[in-house]
């Protein structure tokens, strides 16, 4: 029997840079490069190609762009260099244009920072002369933080959501995480498998809404979807909204849990092609253990941000990575942020007691699961209709305080950006200072010192035993003090870095959150011209003031949550980092204390 080898299927244009994880039949390309398509079938969000040089394996199908049947790029014009050069400025003037236009609608912000639309719009109509429809949801614009393992190049603002992963429903019920298949991740396995479409090369190159027409919630108008509906539907899940001693507040339950995140095990599929980290999650209320990968992690972040985000800021997850993803130290630093995104969500009274997260905790078979995931992707009450679902218990407020609360929000929630964005560039400089020039600077002290009693030795004088033995003795500590310095900022800085790292998330989606309620004030405003023009009855017009009431008592009560966890948090992590300061000086001054010691009193 002949064994052919597998059939060019055209060809496709490399759009971002991938790195290769040896042993992983994974095929390193660069941007710019043509390579032929061998198998466009291979599953998992892969395919499998074949450079110039003949060689061979696995690309992420979202790295390429698959091109014409003719073989020819599509934006190389016959291969003419002249052309391609026209072509490329040609694009630039019209992303040029594109965007200026789309920042004039107000859909898009300047460079990364989610807050620069916010504050380019909040002194103008929030509304565009297109009508209504033209404001998006705000939770559809919430971003997500691309963050690296390490504090180098990690506070940026969270740049826009890239999407879900590659791979149809197959492919998720295929590998449904229960507990076969897996071992320790300490096993001699090199690579991970699942194709980054949040890798850092891709994540630099393009910044991506979410693609509302996967949502069901969001494949519809905006806030006057709520607003002038003739009739709410009655849903079965009411959020209720209280007034307690600080105003406006959601209910919460009467007991809490918190839920484990451990024991990551590596897992394979395709034949063990493919392999992956998954994770134990255990709520504390069942004790009752399953089993989930990071892209049902993922899954289940989407689906949050679909169903609450235009009430709720729902901070992004640890990113993904394309390499090094088996690196101990890679997994403990997502384990550890992947505890404390579940952490989060379940100190949350209305996230926790949701039916898409008490599923995501609780499934007890791959049926189940399925059943939920589908039932969840269906879910119609999402986007701005997570307002219907609201119930204040007060009365309701007129548009100028409702007004007034809006913009006391956003002015703080700015400026708590502000402060959490310059304490992480301070400590980011502190943490590179601790872990490289300062040590050194103490090593040559301690080894000028130990230098300097070798000299001293080679006098030959009796006299000075003592002394040369003391100072060899202080240039060790010197020495000793330098590993010190560069060890501390893991005992203590990286917990003020993480917590600021976890509310910067937070506070990135607040302009898409108060976006969503001023454009809803702002039609609200717009009513009595619809009223006199026909277009409204006087009823709507009171349904939307009633509705737009029911929003601030949601972004209330959404802000008081947040107030009393930052103030937890905060006096949590500061008290903790001045303690370990006042230990890690302690512990020097005994050092030097004992070094002193050592010299002989003249």
């Amino acid at each position: 029997m002949i064994v052919r080898p597998p059939q060019p299927r055209g060809t496709a244009r490399v759009m971002y840079d991938f790195a290769a994880e040896p042993g992983n039949n994974e095929l390193t390309v660069n941007e710019g490069e043509i390579i032929t398509i061998t198998n466009p079938d291979v599953g998992g969000g892969w395919l499998e190609g074949r450079n110039i040089k003949g060689e061979r394996g696995l690309v992420p199908t979202d790295y390429v762009e698959i091109l014409p049947s003719d073989g020819k790029d599509q934006f190389s014009c016959g291969n003419s260099v002249a052309d391609q050069a026209f072509l490329d400025s040609l694009s630039a003037s019209t992303a040029q244009a594109s965007s200026s236009a789309a920042s004039n609608n107000h859909q898009v912000g300047s460079g990364n920072d989610p807050w620069s639309a916010w504050s380019a719009s909040k002194s103008g109509n929030w509304e565009s002369s297109e009508g209504w429809g033209a404001q998006p949801e705000g939770a559809g614009a919430q971003r997500s933080t691309n963050t690296p393992n390490n504090w180098d190049t990690a506070f940026g603002h969270p740049q826009a959501y890239q999407g879900p992963a590659t791979g149809d429903d197959d492919d998720w019920d295929e590998d449904w995480d229960g507990p076969k298949s897996s071992s320790y991740f300490k096993d001699s396995e090199s690579a991970d498998a699942g194709g980054s479409q949040r890798g850092n090369s891709r994540a630099s190159s393009s910044s991506m809404k979410i693609p509302l027409n996967k949502f069901p919630g969001f494949a519809k108008p905006g806030t006057e979807q709520y607003l002038l509906a003739k009739q709410l539907a009655k849903p079965k899940e009411k959020i209720p909204i209280i007034v307690g001693d600080y105003g406006p507040m959601w209910v919460y339950p009467t007991s809490t849990f918190d839920c484990v995140v451990a024991d990551p095990r590596k897992g394979s599929k395709m034949y063990g092609l493919k392999s992956y980290i998954e994770y134990q999650l255990t709520p504390t209320n069942t004790n009752r253990s399953v089993n989930h990968r990071y892209k049902h992690f993922d899954w289940l972040y989407e689906r949050l941000l679909v169903k609450f985000g235009s009430a709720i800021p729902i901070p992004s997850l640890p990113d993904k990575q394309v390499t090094g993803r088996f690196e101990e130290e890679f997994i403990k630093m997502r384990m550890e942020r992947l505890q404390a995104w579940m952490t989060r969500m379940c100190r949350h009274p209305v996230i926790s007691e949701s039916e898409v997260f008490q599923q995501f905790l609780n499934f007890r078979d791959e049926k189940e699961w399925k059943t939920g995931k589908r039932k969840a992707e269906k879910d119609e009450l999402a986007g701005v209709m997570i307002f219907s679902t609201m119930e204040p218990e007060a009365p309701d407020l007129d548009l100028v305080e409702i007004e007034q609360k809006c913009e006391a929000v956003g002015k703080f929630t700015k400026a708590m950006d502000d402060g959490v964005k310059e304490l992480l560039t301070v400590g980011q400089e502190h943490w590179k200072r601790c872990t490289g020039p300062l040590p050194k600077e103490y090593q040559k002290i301690g080894k000028a010192l130990q230098s300097l009693a070798t000299v001293f030795s080679s006098s030959g004088y009796q006299g000075e035993t003592d002394l040369n033995d003391a100072i060899t003795e202080a240039g060790k500590t010197y020495e000793e003090i330098a590993s010190l310095v560069a060890e501390q900022p893991k005992k203590d800085l990286h917990f003020l870095m993480e917590c600021n790292h976890e509310y910067k998330g937070f506070l990135g989606c607040f302009p898409d959150i108060i976006g969503t309620h001023k454009g809803a004030i702002e039609k609200v405003k717009e009513s009595d011209k619809l009223v006199a023009t026909s277009k409204i009855t006087p009823q709507d017009k009171q349904n939307m003031v009633k509705r737009v009431s029911t929003m601030s008592y949601a972004l209330q009560a959404e802000m008081n949550h947040f107030h009393s966890n930052r103030i937890y948090d905060y006096n949590s992590v500061i008290r903790l980092y001045l303690e370990q300061q006042v230990q890690f000086y302690e512990t020097i001054a005994e050092k030097l204390r004992q070094a002193l010691s050592r010299f002989p009193v003249m």
